[in-house]
Parts: structure tokens; C-alpha cells; sequence
């Protein structure tokens, strides 16, 4: 596999940024456990106890880099989870670790993540 290019890093980069927030992190979690459907972004709001000024900035930066999408129905915009964008991410981050190295197992990664048999941290 070809290293990843300048411009690849830089745009994951921005992404895990764009995520980096409490807030934005718990909008995407939200939005994953919606998914295909997706939720209004008065759903969202109300789920997160997030004001609709706040809720809009997030979202948007969100939206910017392509980790979730907005569609209108109505008067009402829905928000869901971008999973392509989010399943090129997680590729990216364990090309190194999971192929070459072996140092994560993929199998821990999906097992703590449904938040069952989580264990300490390999030392």
C-alpha cells in the first residue's frame, strides 16, 4: 500500500479536529446510532440538551468536513451520519496498526467499541 499523501493526512487531520469537541463528538455517536434515517436537528438538539445557535455551528462544521449531511424535508432539516466518510477515516487510521505492525487488533477495537468486554489497556 502507497503512503498516504500530504493532502490525505491533512484532511483526516481536519476531520479528527472537527470531531474533537465534547459536543461534536456526542452529535456524531447520536447521529451512527440513527443511522440510515438520521435525525432533525431539533431531535438532535432536544437529545443533547444543545441550544439551536450552538447546535447550528456544530453542525456546520460538521457538515464542512463531510462527517455528517444534511437533507430538507419540509421546514425540517435532517442530519446523518456521513459512514463512508467514517469508514474511510477508520481505514486510514488502522492501515499501519492492524496490516503492518499488528499493533492493535481489530477484533478489540470492534469489542470495546459496543462497550462489552472492555479491558485495561495493553501495556
Amino acid at each position: 500500500m502507497a503512503p498516504p499523501t500530504d493532502d490525505t493526512i491533512t484532511r483526516y487531520a481536519d476531520m479528527l479536529a472537527a470531531m474533537g469537541t465534547e459536543p461534536r463528538l456526542r452529535i456524531v455517536r447520536l447521529l451512527l446510532g440513527a443511522h440510515p434515517t438520521g435525525l432533525a436537528a431539533g431531535d438532535i438538539g432536544g437529545e443533547l440538551g444543545i441550544g439551536p445557535s450552538t447546535l447550528s455551528h456544530h453542525l456546520e462544521r460538521l457538515k464542512r468536513e463531510e462527517i455528517i449531511s444534511a437533507r430538507r424535508e419540509g421546514t425540517f432539516l435532517w442530519y446523518s451520519a456521513n459512514t463512508d466518510t467514517l469508514e474511510h477515516l477508520l481505514q486510514f487510521l488502522f492501515a499501519e496498526c492492524c496490516t503492518r505492525n499488528c499493533a492493535c487488533d481489530p477484533a478489540h477495537v470492534v469489542k470495546d467499541a459496543t462497550g462489552h468486554g472492555v479491558t485495561e489497556p495493553r501495556r
